[in-house]
């Protein structure tokens, strides 16, 4: 790719990008860049010459209604009405019950008995959705303005390996079994099973509305570390992650994992399970961890927080630094409470650094 070197003028808004009804996103514009934001993400996880720095607003991640779970947690995100208060929580795909919680703005697995109390009884007690069965066409209808999108569309997944065992055991009775030599058979096929299910469904978001990248979402970890060992991680979970990411991979796809937890110990299973891109919280230690691992996984990273009254000067020196702190590898800025401004400046400063800044004749 040429690096183009920089000019104000790529600062022209020229549109805005689409966003889903609920978003986590802000309004987020189009400039005039050299390239779609899309390509910039590309090459930038794919080692290519990227002429920016990626942002978290790169990315717009659909949360299907069709898929249950997202309905039961109360997560959807699509081109659809706002999810009534009243039709959160109930049955995921799997028929689990949820409650939605208002006070925490989520849902958790309707108290009582679990449905599992041994991961050897999911062979007769687990009924796997049928994935072709689900409207797969009302996904295409509704979401068909995303196919045009020249920002990064990608699909979610809620309900990872390790959380969708909690769903079925509740947590002290996954983080056991996965532990015990006599459960871990079962466990691997369940995994192996599930990982199917989802390379089924990233097929049809592929087909449905050409999504670029899949947010696999799987919790390793309390604000004080993981829940589990490298080594249990890396027997248990990384060979069927992997086996989703390679297939995503397959298709062109970026891999994303939402990891909550301070999981720094565990980045080395999300290398080994082919994740491209771990933002992670901000309890994790970023810059070691991209000092250590930057070279083999893009990192999100929050950008400094600036006062509502920072002079223009003093946005333009924060964007400058943050982006020399962070040029030996690329990284995601993560702008969820950046201003306009800083999100300008970042951009004209990253561009400077990478491609330079064109000469105006005289």
């Amino acid at each position: 790719m040429t690096k183009v070197p920089f000019s104000p003028d790529e600062l022209q808004i020229v549109g805005e990008f689409l966003n889903t009804t609920e978003s986590f996103l802000p309004r987020t514009f189009k400039y005039n860049t050299p390239i779609t934001v899309l390509e910039n993400f590309q090459a930038a996880v794919n080692g290519g010459e990227h002429l920016w720095m990626p942002t978290s607003n790169d990315i717009i991640n659909i949360e299907s209604r069709v898929n249950r779970d997202h309905v039961a947690r109360a997560e959807i995100r699509d081109l659809g009405p706002a999810q009534p208060e009243e039709e959160k929580g109930g049955p995921d795909l799997f028929g689990i019950e949820w409650v939605f919680v208002p006070q925490a703005g989520g849902s958790m697995v309707k108290p009582g008995k679990p449905t599992l109390e041994n991961a050897n009884e999911w062979y007769e007690k687990i009924k796997f959705p049928d994935i072709d069965a689900l409207d797969w066409e009302s996904v295409a209808t509704l979401n068909a303005p995303f196919r045009n999108e020249t920002r990064v569309v990608g699909c979610c997944f809620q309900n990872g390996l390790f959380e969708r065992l909690i769903s079925f055991m509740d947590f002290g009775g996954a983080a056991m079994a996965i532990i015990d030599d006599e459960q871990k058979d079962a466990i691997h096929d369940l995994f192996d099973k599930l990982a199917d299910m989802y390379i089924a469904m990233i097929q049809k978001y592929i087909d449905a509305i050409d999504v670029k990248e899949v947010l696999f979402h799987d919790d390793w970890g309390s604000q004080r570390g993981p829940f589990f060992s490298l080594d249990t991680c890396m027997e248990m979970i990384v060979p069927h992650m992997k086996k989703i990411s390679d297939f995503a991979h397959s298709k062109g796809l970026i891999f994303q994992h939402h990891c909550c937890g301070k999981n720094e110990l565990l980045v080395p299973a999300m290398i080994a399970a082919g994740v491209d891109l771990w933002s992670g919280q901000p309890i994790n230690d970023k810059e070691m961890l991209y000092e250590k691992y930057g070279k083999d996984i893009m990192l999100g990273i929050e950008v400094p927080e600036l006062p509502a009254d920072a002079s223009d000067e003093d946005i333009e020196a924060a964007a400058k630094a943050f982006v020399q702190k962070y040029s030996k590898y690329p990284i995601m800025a993560i702008v969820r409470t950046a201003s306009p401004k800083f999100i300008e400046a970042l951009y004209r400063q990253s561009r400077i650094a990478i491609c330079g800044e064109a000469t105006v004749a005289v």
